[in-house]
């Protein structure tokens, strides 16, 4: 296992590497530029900000420095806001996004898999129907409409929720982001646990734990669960690498500062550190989740052990 764990890490350089390649000449061959403004600054204005900023160099000449600094941890000034590296930007906004993501997940993972093993154990049921009925609407409906959504009912109609803005933290402040944040997350699990758990239900091992008279709860939660968690625990590192670094629609509805609106605001103005930070960030989030799920799959079935 630890040679695994090893070989893993050291995939993840060229890993990380290829992602920030194509990224960064993505973002310098989209339209637009950071200071391309309505009222067009003087000519020397213009070309002293470039200068500062590096950005009147041969664009390769640009790569290899940025490069260079992002492997020593510089990842640049922000343009946009100004007396700010981006390194200070995502050390303020990721606790936001890391509690924010770290509730969702809880959220839906519990939800999702109680849902779907309920589902399974009433299969063809109303309760099936029901539950499957609410994953359909939960995965098809996006972010940009829950939250709204949920906006107008609860803080508009009802004042019962603040519409939105991080204040002090406490609960009500997450309830509507987090749910919004959770909802899609939870439908997902839900439909996996359904069908990963009549699998494993209809299994030659879980047929004889039935046959030596073992309890049905002792069958499906000690058993049936181990197996129908393989897949749940595949898409739980994508899920957790996004939700932990934080959902830009999401942040960007409940003005939230966390990660993802720092990533939308920096598209929008074309701040090319300030993307790529985010973007070294969510692809590091993706590799350590991966690299965890596989050492879970480990433990879970040991067929898969890498030794």
């Amino acid at each position: 296992m630890t040679s695994f764990v090893l070989r893993r890490l050291m995939s993840a350089v060229p890993t990380i590497f290829i992602v920030v390649t194509i990224s960064f000449f993505l973002m310098r061959f989209a339209p637009g530029g950071p200071f391309n403004l309505e009222r067009p600054l003087p000519p020397q204005t213009m070309a002293n900000i470039m200068a500062t900023y590096k950005l009147d160099q041969p664009l390769f000449s640009q790569y290899l420095s940025y490069i260079g600094n992002a492997a020593t941890g510089d990842l640049g000034p922000s343009f946009i806001y100004k007396d700010n590296t981006v390194s200070e930007l995502i050390g303020k906004a990721l606790p936001y996004s890391i509690q924010l993501g770290s509730i969702a997940i809880l959220v839906a993972l519990i939800g999702g898999v109680l849902l779907g093993t309920i589902a399974a154990l009433r299969q063809n049921s109303a309760i099936d129907f029901a539950v499957m009925s609410f994953a359909t609407v939960g995965v098809t409906i996006p972010n940009f409409v829950v939250g709204p959504v949920l906006t107008l009912l609860f803080a508009v109609i009802l004042n019962w929720l603040p519409a939105g803005s991080w204040g002090d933290g406490s609960l009500r402040y997450m309830v509507l982001p987090v749910t919004a944040l959770a909802l899609p997350q939870l439908a997902v699990f839900a439909r996996l646990t359904r069908g990963a758990m009549i699998e494993a239900l209809h299994t030659d091992h879980i047929r004889t734990a039935k046959a030596y008279g073992l309890p049905s709860r002792v069958v499906v939660v000690t058993h049936a669960m181990r197996g129908a968690m393989l897949p749940i625990v595949s898409y739980l590192a994508p899920c957790a690498a996004a939700l932990l670094t934080g959902s830009a629609v999401v942040e960007t509805i409940f003005t939230i500062p966390g990660v993802g609106r720092y990533f939308v605001l920096g598209a929008l103005n074309r701040d090319y550190p300030l993307v790529m930070g985010t973007v070294i960030l969510v692809a590091v989030f993706v590799i350590v989740f991966n690299l965890l799920v596989d050492i879970a799959y480990g433990l879970l079935d040991p067929r898969v052990r890498n030794d």
